[in-house]
Protein backbone atom coordinates (compact mmCIF):
# COMPACT_ATOMS: atom_id res chain seq x y z
CA UNK A 1 0.00 0.00 0.00
CA UNK A 2 1.41 3.10 -1.07
CA UNK A 3 2.36 6.24 1.76
CA UNK A 4 -0.39 8.26 -0.06
CA UNK A 5 -3.33 6.09 0.31
CA UNK A 6 -2.08 5.37 4.05
CA UNK A 7 -2.00 9.53 4.21
CA UNK A 8 -5.74 9.24 3.12
CA UNK A 9 -7.25 6.97 5.40
CA UNK A 10 -5.64 8.48 8.40
CA UNK A 11 -7.50 11.49 6.93
CA UNK A 12 -10.59 9.48 6.69
CA UNK A 13 -10.60 8.18 10.20
CA UNK A 14 -9.55 11.16 12.10
CA UNK A 15 -12.72 12.64 11.17
CA UNK A 16 -15.32 12.17 13.96
CA UNK A 17 -18.14 12.90 11.63
CA UNK A 18 -17.08 9.84 8.99
CA UNK A 19 -20.72 8.28 9.63
CA UNK A 20 -22.40 10.63 9.34
CA UNK A 21 -20.81 12.30 5.72
CA UNK A 22 -21.15 8.55 4.42
CA UNK A 23 -24.87 8.53 5.27
CA UNK A 24 -25.59 11.82 3.56
CA UNK A 25 -23.81 10.55 1.05
CA UNK A 26 -25.46 7.35 0.29
CA UNK A 27 -29.00 9.01 1.04
CA UNK A 28 -28.62 12.01 -1.65
CA UNK A 29 -27.61 9.19 -4.31
CA UNK A 30 -30.26 6.81 -3.09
CA UNK A 31 -32.56 9.30 -3.70
CA UNK A 32 -31.22 10.50 -7.20
CA UNK A 33 -31.04 6.91 -8.44
CA UNK A 34 -34.37 6.29 -7.66
CA UNK A 35 -35.64 9.08 -9.66
CA UNK A 36 -33.30 8.13 -12.53
CA UNK A 37 -34.49 4.49 -12.57
CA UNK A 38 -37.98 4.97 -12.72
CA UNK A 39 -37.35 7.08 -15.62
CA UNK A 40 -35.32 4.80 -17.34
CA UNK A 41 -37.87 2.41 -17.13
CA UNK A 42 -40.92 4.70 -18.22
CA UNK A 43 -38.73 5.15 -21.08
CA UNK A 44 -38.23 1.81 -21.74
CA UNK A 45 -41.72 0.83 -21.54
CA UNK A 46 -42.77 3.87 -23.37
CA UNK A 47 -40.70 2.87 -26.44
CA UNK A 48 -41.83 -0.89 -26.18
CA UNK A 49 -45.67 0.12 -26.26
CA UNK A 50 -45.61 3.27 -28.55
CA UNK A 51 -43.44 1.75 -31.61
CA UNK A 52 -43.41 -2.59 -30.67
CA UNK A 53 -40.12 -1.74 -32.41
CA UNK A 54 -36.77 -4.16 -32.04
CA UNK A 55 -35.10 -1.18 -34.05
CA UNK A 56 -36.07 1.98 -31.94
CA UNK A 57 -35.44 0.30 -28.31
CA UNK A 58 -31.95 -1.13 -30.15
CA UNK A 59 -31.27 3.17 -30.85
CA UNK A 60 -32.45 3.99 -27.51
CA UNK A 61 -29.90 1.09 -25.82
CA UNK A 62 -27.01 2.33 -28.48
CA UNK A 63 -27.86 6.31 -27.21
CA UNK A 64 -28.14 5.22 -23.56
CA UNK A 65 -24.68 3.89 -23.29
CA UNK A 66 -21.99 5.78 -26.41
CA UNK A 67 -21.82 8.81 -24.86
CA UNK A 68 -20.64 6.98 -21.52
CA UNK A 69 -18.00 5.30 -23.32
CA UNK A 70 -17.01 8.03 -25.19
CA UNK A 71 -16.88 10.52 -21.93
CA UNK A 72 -15.82 8.18 -19.16
CA UNK A 73 -12.25 8.60 -19.90
CA UNK A 74 -11.95 12.27 -19.97
CA UNK A 75 -14.59 12.17 -17.17
CA UNK A 76 -11.82 10.14 -15.07
CA UNK A 77 -9.73 13.38 -15.56
CA UNK A 78 -12.27 15.53 -14.55
CA UNK A 79 -12.77 13.66 -11.43
CA UNK A 80 -8.58 14.10 -10.61
CA UNK A 81 -9.05 17.47 -11.46
CA UNK A 82 -11.51 19.05 -10.04
CA UNK A 83 -14.08 19.19 -6.86
CA UNK A 84 -15.85 15.27 -6.87
CA UNK A 85 -18.86 16.70 -5.02
CA UNK A 86 -19.24 19.11 -7.53
CA UNK A 87 -18.88 17.04 -10.59
CA UNK A 88 -21.30 14.87 -9.11
CA UNK A 89 -23.89 17.98 -8.12
CA UNK A 90 -23.21 19.19 -11.74
CA UNK A 91 -24.25 15.92 -13.34
CA UNK A 92 -27.13 15.63 -11.66
CA UNK A 93 -28.40 19.12 -12.18
CA UNK A 94 -27.72 18.85 -16.05
CA UNK A 95 -30.07 15.74 -16.24
CA UNK A 96 -32.85 17.11 -14.16
CA UNK A 97 -32.65 19.85 -15.95
CA UNK A 98 -33.11 18.14 -19.37
CA UNK A 99 -35.85 16.06 -17.86
CA UNK A 100 -37.62 19.08 -17.12
CA UNK A 101 -37.41 20.53 -20.57
CA UNK A 102 -38.40 17.02 -21.89
CA UNK A 103 -41.52 17.35 -19.27
CA UNK A 104 -42.23 20.03 -20.38
CA UNK A 105 -42.29 19.43 -24.11
CA UNK A 106 -44.12 16.54 -23.51
CA UNK A 107 -47.21 18.11 -21.68
CA UNK A 108 -46.92 20.74 -24.67
CA UNK A 109 -47.60 18.01 -27.33
CA UNK A 110 -44.41 17.28 -28.73
CA UNK A 111 -44.24 13.28 -28.22
CA UNK A 112 -41.62 12.60 -30.15
CA UNK A 113 -39.42 9.57 -30.10
CA UNK A 114 -37.06 11.35 -30.84
CA UNK A 115 -36.96 13.78 -28.11
CA UNK A 116 -36.10 10.60 -25.81
CA UNK A 117 -33.36 9.31 -27.99
CA UNK A 118 -32.02 12.55 -27.32
CA UNK A 119 -32.72 11.97 -23.19
CA UNK A 120 -30.95 8.66 -23.15
CA UNK A 121 -27.73 10.07 -24.16
CA UNK A 122 -27.80 13.28 -21.62
CA UNK A 123 -28.45 10.76 -19.47
CA UNK A 124 -25.48 8.60 -20.19
CA UNK A 125 -23.21 11.83 -20.18
CA UNK A 126 -24.55 12.59 -16.83
CA UNK A 127 -24.01 9.26 -16.06
CA UNK A 128 -20.45 9.14 -17.65
CA UNK A 129 -19.08 11.91 -15.84
CA UNK A 130 -20.67 10.72 -12.26
CA UNK A 131 -19.36 6.96 -12.12
CA UNK A 132 -15.67 8.19 -12.00
CA UNK A 133 -16.63 10.69 -9.24
CA UNK A 134 -18.44 8.77 -7.29
CA UNK A 135 -16.24 5.44 -7.49
CA UNK A 136 -13.39 8.31 -6.53
CA UNK A 137 -14.78 10.09 -3.69
CA UNK A 138 -15.86 7.39 -1.44
CA UNK A 139 -11.99 6.88 0.07
CA UNK A 140 -12.13 10.34 0.81
CA UNK A 141 -15.07 10.11 3.23
CA UNK A 142 -14.94 6.52 4.60
CA UNK A 143 -11.75 4.71 6.28
CA UNK A 144 -10.21 1.79 4.59
CA UNK A 145 -10.68 -0.35 6.95
CA UNK A 146 -14.49 0.24 6.18
CA UNK A 147 -14.59 0.21 2.69
CA UNK A 148 -15.98 -3.29 1.87
CA UNK A 149 -18.71 -2.95 4.22
CA UNK A 150 -20.05 0.48 2.92
CA UNK A 151 -19.65 -0.93 -0.23
CA UNK A 152 -21.47 -3.76 0.59
CA UNK A 153 -24.41 -1.64 1.45
CA UNK A 154 -23.88 0.92 -1.23
CA UNK A 155 -24.25 -2.50 -3.51
CA UNK A 156 -27.56 -3.64 -1.18
CA UNK A 157 -29.02 -0.23 -1.75
CA UNK A 158 -28.77 -0.05 -5.73
CA UNK A 159 -30.30 -4.14 -5.71
CA UNK A 160 -33.33 -2.63 -3.56
CA UNK A 161 -33.69 -0.23 -5.96
CA UNK A 162 -33.62 -2.43 -9.00
CA UNK A 163 -36.38 -4.14 -7.48
CA UNK A 164 -38.80 -1.39 -6.21
CA UNK A 165 -37.95 0.90 -9.00
CA UNK A 166 -39.90 -0.84 -11.97
CA UNK A 167 -42.60 -1.70 -9.92
CA UNK A 168 -43.42 1.53 -8.90
CA UNK A 169 -42.70 2.87 -12.28
CA UNK A 170 -45.38 0.64 -13.86
CA UNK A 171 -47.99 1.63 -11.15
CA UNK A 172 -47.20 5.34 -11.95
CA UNK A 173 -47.95 4.97 -15.88
CA UNK A 174 -50.77 2.92 -15.21
CA UNK A 175 -52.01 5.86 -12.75
CA UNK A 176 -50.62 8.91 -14.39
CA UNK A 177 -49.05 10.11 -17.41
CA UNK A 178 -45.14 9.73 -18.23
CA UNK A 179 -44.79 13.40 -17.53
CA UNK A 180 -45.48 13.34 -13.82
CA UNK A 181 -42.14 10.63 -13.64
CA UNK A 182 -40.41 13.26 -15.39
CA UNK A 183 -40.57 15.64 -12.76
CA UNK A 184 -40.64 13.14 -10.05
CA UNK A 185 -37.43 12.41 -11.38
CA UNK A 186 -36.49 16.20 -11.15
CA UNK A 187 -37.70 16.40 -7.40
CA UNK A 188 -35.66 13.24 -6.71
CA UNK A 189 -32.60 15.26 -7.89
CA UNK A 190 -33.03 18.44 -6.40
CA UNK A 191 -33.18 16.79 -3.17
CA UNK A 192 -30.41 14.98 -3.62
CA UNK A 193 -28.10 17.92 -5.20
CA UNK A 194 -29.61 19.98 -2.15
CA UNK A 195 -27.92 17.76 0.67
CA UNK A 196 -25.03 17.63 -0.78
CA UNK A 197 -24.65 21.49 -1.07
CA UNK A 198 -26.05 22.16 2.48
CA UNK A 199 -25.01 18.92 4.49
CA UNK A 200 -22.26 17.50 2.47
CA UNK A 201 -18.74 18.45 3.95
CA UNK A 202 -15.24 16.68 2.71
CA UNK A 203 -11.74 18.15 1.76
CA UNK A 204 -10.45 18.91 -1.11
CA UNK A 205 -8.50 15.66 -3.06
CA UNK A 206 -4.75 15.83 -3.48
CA UNK A 207 -5.22 16.92 -7.36
CA UNK A 208 -7.48 19.67 -6.99
CA UNK A 209 -6.03 21.04 -4.52
CA UNK A 210 -2.65 21.61 -6.28
CA UNK A 211 -1.56 23.93 -8.55
CA UNK A 212 -0.25 22.22 -11.20
CA UNK A 213 -1.44 22.67 -14.74
CA UNK A 214 -1.50 20.06 -17.71
CA UNK A 215 -3.69 19.37 -20.71
CA UNK A 216 -6.01 17.21 -20.56
CA UNK A 217 -4.63 14.63 -22.96
CA UNK A 218 -1.40 14.79 -20.81
CA UNK A 219 -3.50 14.18 -17.92
CA UNK A 220 -4.94 10.76 -19.67
CA UNK A 221 -1.71 9.76 -21.01
CA UNK A 222 -0.23 10.02 -17.68
CA UNK A 223 -2.99 8.01 -16.13
CA UNK A 224 -2.73 5.43 -19.10
CA UNK A 225 0.75 5.81 -18.09
CA UNK A 226 0.13 4.54 -14.33
CA UNK A 227 -2.16 1.63 -15.47
CA UNK A 228 0.88 0.17 -17.70
CA UNK A 229 3.94 0.37 -14.73
CA UNK A 230 0.88 -1.56 -12.49
CA UNK A 231 0.96 -4.93 -13.06
CA UNK A 232 -2.16 -5.88 -11.12
CA UNK A 233 -3.97 -3.05 -13.05
CA UNK A 234 -3.05 -4.19 -16.60
CA UNK A 235 -4.30 -8.03 -15.21
CA UNK A 236 -7.70 -6.65 -13.81
CA UNK A 237 -8.57 -4.52 -16.89
CA UNK A 238 -7.84 -7.53 -19.03
CA UNK A 239 -9.80 -9.95 -16.96
CA UNK A 240 -12.47 -7.50 -16.84
CA UNK A 241 -13.09 -6.90 -20.40
CA UNK A 242 -12.68 -10.89 -21.24
CA UNK A 243 -15.44 -11.50 -18.23
CA UNK A 244 -18.11 -8.63 -19.51
CA UNK A 245 -17.98 -10.12 -22.75
CA UNK A 246 -18.56 -13.89 -21.69
CA UNK A 247 -21.45 -12.30 -19.23
CA UNK A 248 -23.62 -10.37 -22.16
CA UNK A 249 -26.13 -14.17 -22.67
CA UNK A 250 -26.48 -14.18 -19.31
CA UNK A 251 -27.42 -10.78 -18.99
CA UNK A 252 -29.44 -10.04 -22.14
CA UNK A 253 -30.82 -12.96 -23.22
CA UNK A 254 -31.85 -15.15 -20.54
CA UNK A 255 -35.43 -13.37 -20.88
CA UNK A 256 -35.22 -14.27 -24.34
CA UNK A 257 -34.42 -17.86 -23.75
CA UNK A 258 -37.22 -18.34 -20.88
CA UNK A 259 -39.78 -16.79 -23.33
CA UNK A 260 -38.27 -19.63 -25.69
CA UNK A 261 -37.95 -22.38 -23.44
CA UNK A 262 -40.77 -22.20 -20.38
CA UNK A 263 -43.60 -19.91 -21.45
CA UNK A 264 -44.24 -16.44 -22.79
CA UNK A 265 -46.14 -15.74 -19.64
CA UNK A 266 -44.97 -12.36 -18.34
CA UNK A 267 -45.02 -13.37 -14.63
CA UNK A 268 -42.15 -15.19 -15.82
CA UNK A 269 -40.13 -12.67 -16.81
CA UNK A 270 -41.41 -10.70 -14.02
CA UNK A 271 -40.05 -13.37 -11.83
CA UNK A 272 -36.38 -13.82 -13.19
CA UNK A 273 -36.10 -9.66 -12.53
CA UNK A 274 -37.21 -10.37 -8.59
CA UNK A 275 -34.81 -13.42 -8.15
CA UNK A 276 -31.93 -11.50 -9.55
CA UNK A 277 -32.94 -8.48 -7.38
CA UNK A 278 -33.38 -10.53 -4.18
CA UNK A 279 -29.93 -11.88 -4.66
CA UNK A 280 -28.41 -8.96 -5.03
CA UNK A 281 -29.71 -7.96 -1.72
CA UNK A 282 -29.02 -10.68 -0.23
CA UNK A 283 -25.36 -10.83 -1.45
CA UNK A 284 -24.86 -7.36 -0.58
CA UNK A 285 -26.06 -7.76 2.67
CA UNK A 286 -24.01 -10.95 3.38
CA UNK A 287 -20.77 -9.03 1.71
CA UNK A 288 -20.95 -6.06 4.54
CA UNK A 289 -21.98 -8.10 7.55
CA UNK A 290 -19.12 -11.03 6.63
CA UNK A 291 -16.33 -8.82 4.71
CA UNK A 292 -15.43 -11.44 2.55
CA UNK A 293 -11.93 -13.50 2.56
CA UNK A 294 -9.21 -11.54 3.56
CA UNK A 295 -7.50 -11.22 -0.36
CA UNK A 296 -10.47 -9.78 -2.08
CA UNK A 297 -9.07 -11.58 -5.02
CA UNK A 298 -10.51 -14.87 -3.36
CA UNK A 299 -13.69 -13.51 -2.93
CA UNK A 300 -13.45 -12.35 -6.23
CA UNK A 301 -12.68 -15.76 -7.66
CA UNK A 302 -15.28 -17.52 -5.20
CA UNK A 303 -17.96 -15.11 -6.88
CA UNK A 304 -16.45 -15.30 -10.36
CA UNK A 305 -16.78 -19.71 -10.03
CA UNK A 306 -20.06 -19.35 -8.63
CA UNK A 307 -21.59 -16.69 -11.63
CA UNK A 308 -19.97 -19.20 -14.18
CA UNK A 309 -21.77 -23.13 -12.60
CA UNK A 310 -25.11 -20.31 -12.51
CA UNK A 311 -24.26 -19.33 -16.04
CA UNK A 312 -23.95 -23.17 -16.82
CA UNK A 313 -26.95 -24.37 -15.15
CA UNK A 314 -28.87 -22.06 -16.95
CA UNK A 315 -28.40 -23.86 -19.92
CA UNK A 316 -29.38 -27.16 -18.56
CA UNK A 317 -32.46 -26.59 -15.60
CA UNK A 318 -35.47 -28.40 -17.09
CA UNK A 319 -37.78 -26.67 -14.54
CA UNK A 320 -38.70 -23.05 -14.00
CA UNK A 321 -38.39 -22.57 -9.84
CA UNK A 322 -35.09 -24.61 -10.32
CA UNK A 323 -33.53 -22.07 -13.07
CA UNK A 324 -35.38 -19.18 -10.65
CA UNK A 325 -33.40 -20.58 -7.94
CA UNK A 326 -30.11 -20.56 -9.57
CA UNK A 327 -30.42 -17.02 -10.95
CA UNK A 328 -31.15 -15.93 -6.90
CA UNK A 329 -27.61 -17.37 -6.20
CA UNK A 330 -26.45 -15.56 -9.20
CA UNK A 331 -27.28 -12.38 -8.13
CA UNK A 332 -25.83 -13.26 -4.38
CA UNK A 333 -22.66 -13.31 -6.61
CA UNK A 334 -22.87 -10.30 -7.85
CA UNK A 335 -22.30 -8.27 -5.01
CA UNK A 336 -19.63 -10.77 -3.81
CA UNK A 337 -17.58 -9.42 -6.63
CA UNK A 338 -17.96 -6.25 -7.43
CA UNK A 339 -17.62 -4.99 -3.75
CA UNK A 340 -13.96 -6.70 -3.33
CA UNK A 341 -13.27 -5.32 -7.31
CA UNK A 342 -14.40 -1.58 -6.01
CA UNK A 343 -12.21 -1.60 -2.87
CA UNK A 344 -9.21 -3.07 -4.26
CA UNK A 345 -9.14 -0.49 -6.86
CA UNK A 346 -10.43 2.28 -4.09
CA UNK A 347 -7.54 1.28 -1.91
CA UNK A 348 -4.80 0.36 -3.81
CA UNK A 349 -4.95 3.17 -6.52
CA UNK A 350 -3.17 6.26 -5.51
CA UNK A 351 -5.79 8.81 -4.84
CA UNK A 352 -4.59 11.30 -8.05
CA UNK A 353 -5.24 8.63 -9.87
CA UNK A 354 -8.55 7.56 -8.73
CA UNK A 355 -10.32 9.03 -11.18
CA UNK A 356 -9.08 8.04 -14.02
CA UNK A 357 -9.13 4.56 -13.25
CA UNK A 358 -12.16 4.66 -12.69
CA UNK A 359 -13.08 6.15 -16.11
CA UNK A 360 -11.23 3.35 -17.83
CA UNK A 361 -13.09 1.11 -15.51
CA UNK A 362 -16.54 2.91 -16.60
CA UNK A 363 -15.61 2.62 -20.49
CA UNK A 364 -14.59 -0.94 -20.95
CA UNK A 365 -18.01 -1.88 -17.93
CA UNK A 366 -20.04 -0.08 -20.42
CA UNK A 367 -18.57 -1.58 -24.15
CA UNK A 368 -17.41 -4.98 -23.47
CA UNK A 369 -21.34 -6.45 -22.92
CA UNK A 370 -22.77 -4.36 -25.93
CA UNK A 371 -19.77 -6.09 -27.66
CA UNK A 372 -20.80 -9.40 -26.75
CA UNK A 373 -24.39 -8.79 -27.62
CA UNK A 374 -22.55 -8.12 -31.11
CA UNK A 375 -21.14 -11.34 -30.98
CA UNK A 376 -23.98 -13.53 -29.36
CA UNK A 377 -27.47 -11.69 -30.40
CA UNK A 378 -27.03 -13.11 -34.08
CA UNK A 379 -25.77 -16.62 -32.67
CA UNK A 380 -28.99 -16.59 -30.83
CA UNK A 381 -31.22 -16.65 -33.69
CA UNK A 382 -29.39 -19.32 -35.02
CA UNK A 383 -28.71 -21.61 -32.20
CA UNK A 384 -30.52 -22.65 -28.82
CA UNK A 385 -29.54 -19.90 -26.05
CA UNK A 386 -28.95 -22.82 -24.05
CA UNK A 387 -25.81 -23.70 -25.74
CA UNK A 388 -24.48 -20.00 -25.18
CA UNK A 389 -25.27 -20.34 -21.71
CA UNK A 390 -23.27 -23.88 -21.56
CA UNK A 391 -19.97 -22.40 -23.18
CA UNK A 392 -19.72 -18.96 -21.75
CA UNK A 393 -20.13 -20.27 -18.22
CA UNK A 394 -17.99 -22.98 -18.77
CA UNK A 395 -15.54 -20.14 -20.43
CA UNK A 396 -16.13 -18.06 -17.29
CA UNK A 397 -15.30 -21.10 -15.13
CA UNK A 398 -11.83 -21.29 -17.01
CA UNK A 399 -11.42 -17.38 -16.58
CA UNK A 400 -11.33 -17.74 -12.78
CA UNK A 401 -8.31 -19.93 -12.87
CA UNK A 402 -6.52 -17.25 -14.30
CA UNK A 403 -8.08 -14.72 -11.65
CA UNK A 404 -6.84 -17.36 -8.48
CA UNK A 405 -3.21 -17.84 -10.13
CA UNK A 406 -2.60 -14.07 -11.30
CA UNK A 407 0.25 -13.23 -8.94
CA UNK A 408 0.11 -9.77 -9.36
CA UNK A 409 -3.60 -9.47 -8.76
CA UNK A 410 -3.48 -11.67 -5.67
CA UNK A 411 -0.56 -9.04 -4.42
CA UNK A 412 -3.07 -6.64 -4.88
CA UNK A 413 -5.81 -8.31 -3.25
CA UNK A 414 -4.04 -8.71 0.04
CA UNK A 415 -5.61 -6.51 3.40
CA UNK A 416 -4.43 -3.19 4.02
CA UNK A 417 -2.63 -2.73 7.28
CA UNK A 418 -6.36 -0.68 8.76
CA UNK A 419 -7.84 -3.95 7.38
CA UNK A 420 -5.15 -6.53 9.17
CA UNK A 421 -5.96 -4.29 12.66
CA UNK A 422 -9.45 -5.20 12.25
Amino acid sequence: MSVNNVDRSNQATSKEQWKRNISLFLSSQTISLFGSSLVQYAIMWYITLNTKSGIMMTLYIICGFIPTFLLSPVAGVWADRYNRKWLIMLSDGMIAFATLILALLFLMGYEEAWLLFVMAAIRALGSGVQTPAVGAILPQIVPTDQLTKVNGINGSIQAVIMFVSPIVSAALLTVATIETIFFIDVVTAAIAILTLLLYFRIPTHQRDSSQKATGYFSDLKEGLAYIGRQAYLKSFFAFMAVFFVLMAPAAFLTPLQVTRTYGEEVWRLTAIEIAFSVGMMAGGGLIAAWGGFKNKVHTMTLATVLMGACTFLLGIVPVFWIYLAFMTLFGVAMPAFNTPTMTMIQEKVDESYLGRIFGVFSMISTSMMPIGMLIFGPIADAIAIEWLLIATGLLILILSIFLRRNQALLEAGKPTIQENAT
